[in-house]
């Protein structure tokens, strides 16, 4: 997401903050993590780490650039999704759906999950501006089953949408956040004892998984004012023997090796792939990082996600996923690709398809 919010209802989604880092010292009920400091989170060392443009720079490009092929001119493939369907998988298996962009729903070991569930029409704080869907979901908001857990990587428009989480306020049973994204939710009508809140390398079990909040590189805030005021973090699934990595949002960073070497590898890395920008080049990875990042997390799937449904870059909407089939490719890595409402089982055998090659 790169899209700076205006403030007074104005807004696209966060991308690139638009407001400084806070500075000096403030009382806060996370002064305990490592990852908080002044008055708030901050990432990890990283002296490769290189510097955004400046906010008047990116806000003039957007407002004043023109972009070429950044949008669909057809329509991007979806595969209903029914309740029917979704019941018949098997029980004793891990599944993933693909709902768009960075969305999933999931059936692990029987029971569903959600991970930044986006069902709004735009990435935005506002519905009559900001990016507009490529495509709808492949499953309405309404139909969705019972959700045991949803979690949420941060809490920027593209990741955490305000109807979407008050749809569902009090029809999932536990929402894993990172810290101080908590407050938000309750904002939304999500009630607090439902909410588990979580710092880097902090881990829970609930309804037979194990789920790690891990590090990412990123940022946050929802408004001009709030920059970095909840942490970001990407997640580590254990369900069964089986291992899931989730990246949220995040640009290339040290942490993708210690997640490896702390976990010995991932069975499927649901990697970011996608709104990526020179301007931007450390918040966000290029299909070159993000093949680097699997590597380094020892995936045996990589599953790409961050694309194909929001205008949030001016990369076109195809390159992110030429780019990775050709890399992936090259280095004979098992790529997933899935259209939007396909399922994805771990550890099946599966074809993987270029979709979009042919589109415009």
């Amino acid at each position: 997401m790169l899209r700076c919010v205006l403030g007074l209802g104005l807004a696209g989604a966060l991308l690139v903050g638009c407001a400084s880092n806070t500075q000096g010292h403030c009382d806060s009920p996370y002064a305990a993590s490592k990852q908080f400091k002044g008055c708030g989170f901050k990432n990890m060392a990283n002296p490769q780490a290189r510097p955004s443009a400046g906010t008047w720079k990116i806000w003039s490009r957007f407002f004043t650039a023109g972009k070429t092929d950044t949008v669909p001119v057809d329509p991007i493939p979806v595969r209903p999704l029914s309740p029917a369907a979704l019941a018949a998988l098997d029980p004793a298996g891990n599944h993933l759906v693909r709902l768009g962009h960075s969305s999933h729903l999931l059936k692990l070991r029987g029971k569903y999950w959600l991970i930044d569930p986006v069902f709004s029409e735009r990435a935005s704080p506002v519905q009559w501006f900001g990016p507009k869907r490529f495509h709808a979901p492949p499953m309405r908001l309404e139909d969705l089953p019972e959700i045991e857990g949803l979690i949420l990587s941060h809490d920027h428009y593209d990741h955490l949408d305000t109807a979407t989480i008050e749809y569902l306020s009090r029809r999932v049973k536990r929402y894993f956040v990172p810290l101080g994204v908590g407050a938000r939710l309750e904002g939304l009508g999500v009630p607090s004892d439902r909410v588990a809140e979580f710092d880097w390398w902090q881990a829970t079990e609930h309804a037979g998984l194990r789920i790690t909040a891990t590090p990412a590189q990123h940022f946050s805030g929802r408004s001009l004012t709030d920059r970095d005021t909840t942490l970001w973090a990407s997640w580590v699934i254990e369900s069964g023997d089986q291992r899931i990595f989730y990246s949220g949002d995040s640009g290339y960073f040290p942490g993708f090796k210690q997640i490896g070497e702390r976990f010995g590898g991932f069975d499927l890395a649901m990697m970011e792939n996608g709104a990526y920008d020179a301007y931007w080049p450390s918040v966000h990875m290029t299909p070159e990082e993000t093949v680097s990042a699997f590597e380094d997390l020892h995936g045996k799937t990589l599953f790409v996600v961050h694309n194909s449904t929001f205008d949030l870059a001016f990369h076109t909407w195809h390159d992110p996923l030429d780019r990775i089939a050709s890399l992936s490719q090259q280095k004979r890595i098992e790529l997933a690709t899935p259209e939007i409402g396909e399922v994805v089982t771990v550890g099946a055998a599966r074809e993987n398809r270029r979709w979009w090659e042919g589109l415009r």
